[in-house]
């Protein structure tokens, strides 16, 4: 590459080394030796150049490769740039005191987005399962009917297990480890007895594969040997709970890493994949970035799996380079995050409509729009009449009026409670006042 070249004719190609190109993308050489090089250099020389650049930048990881050489990670401008808004965005107040998504409602979407990511993380592991019957089956509490159900089902406890364990405080150990594995795969696995198990020496390796493209399934990765995992498993937690000697390691990039460590080491027989997943959860949620709970990660890889295939081959044939697999599922979740801040525009821009519609009706009086204005933000509020009649200052028959009015506009439920009633809001209510609007024109 550098034969009969001069010192000087050196220098200028080391000189012109930057770890992206012009565009700030962090490209591998499969990528770089189809687009043009900046002018002066050869392919090969600009990627020497980026290479040398790349060097410098480079931070050892814990995570040791088949061969016991290291990892690494370039922590390039891209990367950074991408950490500062989801720091913005994960550990911030996207929803914390959204006066349109109260409390009720958040918890409703928590249940929300634990279902999708549970269907989502289960059909990237290949459960054949329709979004629309998963749902399903998750919300109404029916047994799972097939294994592809009994699937997304454990992916369901599991995620709400790490989530548990998160909020507990709990640091990952590896009998936790295997506390999630056994709940992903109970019932959904060929033996039993696999669940929960790390391999042993005297069995065959599973490797991991890629059934995409024209060239049918292919051996993506080949897993470090099966007595090396205990070790290499402590390893791993010992970085998860942030006690090992790294320095310090950004909780984004640790819960990426993590992701990454588990698949890489694949310790069971099956099921890695969603352990993978459920690990950058918990490790998200311990580290305070609780709007990961509204995100549905899984969901976004499953539209592009091979995107994702792909930043696992660029990092294990590109001298351990992490950098590949941390700026695609750093881009992950920023689309996740785009996707939640959707959804709280829409919910906002919904109340705004339904609201407008209510304010020109001389049939609902401001005590009632106060109460509609409430359940539009939380459809877990409930009412009761004595409350209503101290909060407006009225006599106990014109709060009690109040509310059975709504009841008789299909606004409001009413339910029994001891002695009293209390009142809630109707299922789909932005639905029915928009109904009432339409049919009263």
């Amino acid at each position: 590459m550098l034969a009969g070249k001069t010192i000087d004719e050196i220098q200028q190609i080391v000189d012109q080394g930057r770890p992206t190109d012009a565009k700030g993308r962090y490209l591998h050489w499969d990528e770089m030796r189809r687009r043009v090089p900046p002018d002066g250099l050869t392919h090969e020389a600009w990627w020497l150049s980026t290479w040398l650049s790349r060097r410098g930048l480079r931070r050892s990881l814990p995570l040791r490769a088949l061969d016991g050489a290291g990892f690494g990670v370039c922590m390039v401008d891209a990367v950074w740039e991408s950490l500062h808004r989801i720091d913005q965005a994960a550990a911030g107040d996207v929803l914390a005191d959204d006066p349109v998504i109260a409390r009720g409602s958040r918890n409703r979407y928590v249940v929300s987005s634990l279902v999708e990511e549970a269907i989502a993380s289960s059909q990237l592991e290949g459960a054949s399962s329709t979004r629309s019957e998963a749902k399903r089956m998750l919300l109404t509490q029916r047994p799972p009917r097939d294994r592809s159900e009994r699937m997304i089902l454990n992916n369901y406890y599991a995620m709400s297990r790490a989530r548990d364990l998160a909020a507990d405080g709990h640091p990952l150990t590896v009998d936790t480890v295997r506390e999630l594995h056994r709940i992903l795969v109970v019932d959904a696995i060929d033996d039993p007895a696999d669940a929960g198990r790390i391999q042993r020496a005297d069995e065959v390796r599973v490797w991991v594969s890629w059934s995409g493209g024209a060239r049918g399934e292919q051996r993506l990765h080949t897993p470090p040997a099966a007595h090396e995992l205990p070790e290499r498993l402590e390893a791993m937690c010992a970085f998860a709970n942030g006690v090992s000697d790294d320095g310090f390691v950004h909780p984004v990039v640790r819960a990426v890493l993590l992701h990454f460590w588990l698949a890489y080491d694949h310790p069971f027989v099956d099921g890695n994949g969603r352990l993978a997943r459920s690990l950058f959860y918990w490790s998200m949620l311990r580290s305070n970035y609780w709007l990961a709970e509204y995100l549905t990660v899984s969901s976004i890889l499953r539209k592009a799996p091979a995107k994702y295939a792909r930043s696992f081959l660029h990092t294990e044939s590109d001298n351990n380079d992490f950098t590949y697999f941390l700026l695609h599922q750093l881009d992950v979740i920023e689309r996740s995050i785009g996707a939640l801040r959707s959804y709280v525009k829409s919910k906002r821009r919904e109340v705004r409509e339904v609201e407008a519609l209510l304010a020109g009706r001389a049939d609902i009086n401001h005590r009632q729009r106060s109460v509609l204005a409430a359940a539009l933000r939380d459809a877990d509020a409930d009412f009761v009449i004595a409350a209503h009649q101290r909060k407006h200052s009225v006599t106990y028959q014109t709060a009690r009026t109040d509310l059975l009015a709504l009841v008789e506009l299909d606004f409001l439920t009413m339910r029994r409670d001891g002695r009293s009633y209390r009142f809630l809001p109707a299922a789909e209510l932005p639905d029915r006042i928009r109904d009432l609007a339409t049919s009263s024109r």
